[in-house]
């Protein structure tokens, strides 16, 4: 990460932070320890982040810096692109899919249908799925999940939610990359509402199912496909 980018804007945040009492200081904002007391961290290790020796603090070590200083959405955001900036690490691109499975997307049209990876990435989906998905320019169902939008999109976004959490935590635990950078994206940006969920997940997501989509009552049924990494065909027929 260039020229320390995650330790000076811990710092930055700190020292913007108002301190918990009015006594006069030499320094602003919170002391190191105070921060460390807040975050459940130690003196030590918050040190070190803000001084760039270590720079890959665990997804619960930034979600309580980021609880600590009470971080905006977008703030937690900005934190999350900070130490995926300082990645050295870039997922290949995954193949294309066989012409057959896009033939079979056609061919479902106009019935809401996708391909999804075991992290929820639409891989292709019909004209169907995208008109009702409420995704927009989104690609990842479990993401936009845990968007302020899904919240008005789900009727029940609570059991949605808590599926979504699930199929990351399964396919994380599966060792799927993928599905564990999303899970640590999540608990950075979406805080306990995602990690509530993730971490307690007990539970393998349902294969088949009903989903309520803005006005629309979904019945899902989810396929295996043969030979393309843990991908499912998921297919979503309405309700009347």
């Amino acid at each position: 990460m260039a020229d320390n980018a995650l330790g000076r804007f811990l710092r930055a945040r700190r020292e913007a932070t108002t301190p918990p009492t009015t006594e006069r200081r030499r320094t602003p904002g919170l002391r190191r320890g105070e921060l460390a007391d807040r975050a459940g961290i130690s003196v030590e290790y918050l040190t070190r982040l803000e001084r760039g020796t270590d720079r890959s603090p665990s997804g619960q070590v930034l979600t309580s810096l980021a609880d600590a200083l009470a971080l905006s959405a977008d703030e937690r955001v900005h934190l999350y692109r900070l130490i995926k900036a300082g990645s050295t690490c870039s997922p290949a691109p995954p193949p294309p899919l066989r012409p057959t499975i896009l033939a079979t997307l056609a061919a479902l049209e106009p019935t809401a249908a996708a391909v999804l990876t075991p992290a929820l990435d639409v891989r292709a989906c019909t004209g169907g799925f995208r008109a009702i998905s409420g995704l927009g320019g989104e690609q990842n169902l479990a993401r936009f999940a845990f968007s302020e939008p899904a919240r008005t999109h789900y009727p029940d976004w609570d059991a949605i939610a808590t599926d979504r959490a699930r199929a990351l935590r399964a396919a994380a635990d599966l060792g799927d990359h993928s599905a564990a950078a999303l899970a640590f994206e999540l608990s950075l940006t979406s805080g306990a509402p995602f990690t509530s969920r993730y971490d307690t997940a007990a539970a393998l997501p349902p294969a088949t199912g009903t989903e309520r989509w803005g006005p629309h009552l979904l019945v899902f049924e989810s396929l295996h496909v043969t030979g393309e990494a843990e991908h499912r065909l998921v297919i979503y027929f309405s309700q009347h």
